[in-house]
């Protein structure tokens, strides 16, 4: 840290009202699409290329998202083409409407390989029922063997429910490049832990910044392992991208976040961020002088009551963290009686 940093502050109070844009800049609109769960938005960019417009991500794929698309494009953004789409991160809520653009309006896909990739796997990846990796994960997991039959009863969520189909063919962006989008120049920064190469955009020639899920004011990315990669270090790719990403502050900017308000004070937020991520890993870790679940760490991690809907994530959230400890070799884990892993301390029961 190189000293005192400007505190966190909202320039923007209000988000945009639907089927509205709020101008951060010139030719810099902030559009705010909805969301069936939390957080109940996501905010999406778009940038005026004189001609036509780029847009950054595009929200959940569904009908009535389009019908919010379609009274945007109709309004705020004066019935110009979207000429471009410009793809952050694969999650659902960012490249729902991505392969939309591309079929019907014939807009260039702009992405990471790794975010087209993931996306593009997924969509053509159905399950009809629980796969055998996704039930091992959450009996390891320790979820509630009552769930793990519920859920093994229902068909499971798949990424097609709310993603259109993603043409073939993209244009790469790629670590280091600058690119130009509304008269301005980018410089792509990757980050990783929320999702595997998520591109943020840091301003060459102005002060903006494109943070995506990166970087979000007053709520923690989530970072969490699921059963595709159930050994991954989430948390420890994110700590590593945010201490990066701390380095290339300037001071002034204002970050574009994928959900909540635009803020300034960008190093800031990385501290803090930085600093509640390893103040939860020390209480884990506390936690751990007896064995634990990861279904059992949720007090710790969060603070409040988990509800069903919310669940899953936050198992996911949990086995990042353990894994986390895991690799860095200050916990064990060994399968309980019920196939759970069971994360203790090392050298806990010395201790004791």
């Amino acid at each position: 840290m190189d000293g005192a940093v400007a505190a966190v502050t909202y320039p923007f109070a209000r988000p945009p009202e639907a089927g509205a844009a709020v101008e951060l800049a010139e030719g810099v609109l902030w559009l705010r699409l909805a969301l069936p769960m939390r957080p109940d938005h996501v905010n999406i960019y778009a940038l005026d290329d004189g001609d036509g417009w780029t847009v950054v991500d595009t929200g959940l794929g569904t009908a009535k998202v389009r019908e919010a698309w379609e009274a945007l494009l109709a309004g705020p953004l004066a019935g110009k083409p979207v000429r471009r789409v410009i793809l952050t991160h694969h999650h659902p809520d960012h490249v729902g409407n991505v392969g939309w653009f591309q079929r019907q309006h014939g807009a260039e896909l702009w992405a990471t390989r790794t975010a087209w990739l993931y996306a593009r796997m997924l969509t053509l990846d159905v399950q009809d029922t629980m796969s055998r990796e996704a039930r091992r994960y959450a009996v390891q997991a320790g979820m509630p063997p009552e769930m793990i039959a519920e859920r093994a009863a229902m068909r499971p969520f798949n990424f097609s429910d709310v993603v259109e189909p993603l043409p073939l063919g993209f244009r790469r962006i790629v670590q280091g490049e600058e690119i130009v989008a509304g008269g301005r120049r980018w410089r792509v920064e990757t980050g990783h832990g929320h999702a595997p190469e998520q591109a943020t955009f840091w301003g060459v020639d102005h002060d903006l910044v494109l943070v995506a899920d990166q970087v979000l004011p007053t709520i923690s990315p989530n970072l969490g392992v699921y059963p595709t990669e159930p050994e991954a270090d989430t948390v420890g790719e994110w700590i590593a991208s945010c201490g990066r990403l701390r380095g290339l502050t300037r001071g002034g900017e204002l970050a574009l976040p994928g959900h909540k308000l635009p803020f300034h004070g960008l190093a800031a937020r990385l501290e803090e961020l930085l600093a509640h991520q390893h103040e939860v890993l020390r209480r884990l870790l506390d936690l751990l002088r007896v064995p634990h679940r990861a279904a059992e760490c949720f007090d710790v991690l969060y603070g409040r009551r988990i509800g069903k809907g919310e669940y899953y994530l936050a198992l996911a959230e949990a086995v990042g963290h353990l894994n986390h400890l895991h690799q860095r070799g200050l916990v064990r884990r060994e399968t309980g009686p019920d196939g759970a892993y069971l994360w203790q301390e090392v050298g806990a029961e010395a201790q004791m």
